[in-house]
This record gives structure tokens, sequence and C-alpha cells, in this order.
């Protein structure tokens, strides 16, 4: 892995992205073929995590790639304030729980890996990578890239439909622009992990059959104007990296 990484950053995120996503989406499917949701992805998830934390902590990365506290302080941040109402997005509709407190463990543990690694590969690994060429440029990669990468979700037998993918999709994009400004800026990509995971843990109580496609549309209106709105607020009041 140290070879790949030396002789090619930007090869090596790229191959992180590959090995998650279609690792991810076999064990996905392995675990519905058996019945049991996540129960292949929980382990090969927390070995991916437990992989990225031991490289990154043997070769002294953890601050490069935001692994760290901020030295910005709260209040330049708006306290958190717009990404808190950001996170509470599977709320706004109402509460459901989808599910048994026994299907819940599984589905948690592997999204808490999912936040994870998704905040290292796109806004440390990839993000870092392409920084060095341009940051504007390493942004939109980093943010289009994370977004896209939801398309997965139409052809991994998850049930995925169209509409709901498509925002998803335009929803991911937005978001993962906020969370490369708050990682470039603000030094950290912890914020972004642990908004991450809340989402996508929280998505298991989702009221989705209050879903209509307006609504669904509206969300995900609501959801770009509070990220792309948050982002450009940040860029001003957030130190310019030196």
């Amino acid at each position: 892995m140290n070879k790949l990484y030396k002789k090619s950053e930007i090869w090596f995120a790229i191959s992180w992205i590959i090995v998650y996503v279609v690792g991810a989406s076999i064990a996905d499917e392995l675990s519905r073929l058996v019945g049991i949701e996540k129960v292949f992805s929980v382990p090969y998830l927390l070995a991916m995590s437990i992989l990225a934390i031991v490289w990154m902590r043997k070769n002294g990365l953890f601050e490069r790639y935001g692994l760290c506290k901020t030295d910005v302080e709260a209040k330049r941040f708006i306290y958190y304030v717009p990404l808190i109402a950001l996170v509470s997005c599977n709320f706004w509709l109402g509460v459901s729980k989808n599910g048994s407190w026994a299907e819940f463990a599984l589905y948690a543990a592997s999204m808490l890996c999912v936040g994870f690694l998704e905040e290292v590969i796109f806004r440390g690994f990839l993000f870092r990578a392409m920084e060095k060429d341009g940051v504007r440029s390493a942004t939109a990669v980093s943010s289009v890239t994370f977004g896209i990468g939801h398309i997965v979700n139409l052809f991994n037998g998850s049930g995925a439909e169209l509409l709901p993918n498509a925002c998803q999709v335009v929803s991911a994009i937005a978001i993962g622009f906020l969370f490369v400004v708050i990682a470039y800026r603000g030094k950290t990509i912890v914020p972004c992990i642990l908004a991450h995971q809340f989402i996508n843990t929280s998505s298991f109580f989702a009221n989705e059959s209050a879903l209509t496609d307006g609504l669904r549309i509206a969300q995900s209106v609501i959801i770009c104007v509070i990220a792309i709105g948050y982002a450009l607020i940040l860029l001003k009041s957030l130190p310019k990296k030196e």
C-alpha cells in the first residue's frame, strides 16, 4: 500500500474508492442473499476502517487527512447550527422504526463505518491528492465523485428507484461541497464524519411512507440550500488556509 501511495497519491485514492464501492456492494448483496441485511457488510467495512486507521497512524498521516481537532473556534462555524439542522433531515417528516432493534444494530454499525470511510476517502485521500493541482478542481471532483458514487444504489439490489436516487445524488453533491469546505478551511474532517454518521444511521428511522415525489424533491432542495448556503458562509467566516 505504501508503494502505491508514494508512486501516485491520486491512484492510491482511486484504488480505495474502487475497493470500497465494489466490496461494499458485494457485501450488501451477500447479506441480502442470506436474508440478514448488513451481516457481511459490517465486518467488511470494519476491516477497511481499521486498515485505514492503522495505515494512517503508522505513517503519521492523521493530521494531513484531518483526523484531528480544529484550531478554529466554534463561533466561526456559527456553532455548527446549520450543520445540526442539516443532519436532522431524516426526522423532518416524522419518525418511523423501519425494522427490529437487532436489524438496527447491524445497520448502525455499518453506517458508522460508512460515514468514517467515505469522509476519509473523499475528503481525505482524494481531496488531498488533488489539492496540490488546484483547490477548486479538487473540491469539485471530491464533491461530484462523492455524489455520483450514490448512483450505485440503482444497481446493487437495494431497491432504490430513479427519483429517490437522483435526489440522493444531488443532495450528496451539495453536502459533499459543504464537507470539503469544513475539511479544508477548518483543517479537520471530524465534524464531517460525525454528521455523515448521524445522517446515515438516523435514516433507519426516516418516515419514508410520508415522502411523496413532491416532498422528496422539496426535501432535496432544502438540503441543497442549507448545505451550499452554509458552505458559502464558511468560506467568508473561516480563515483561509496558509
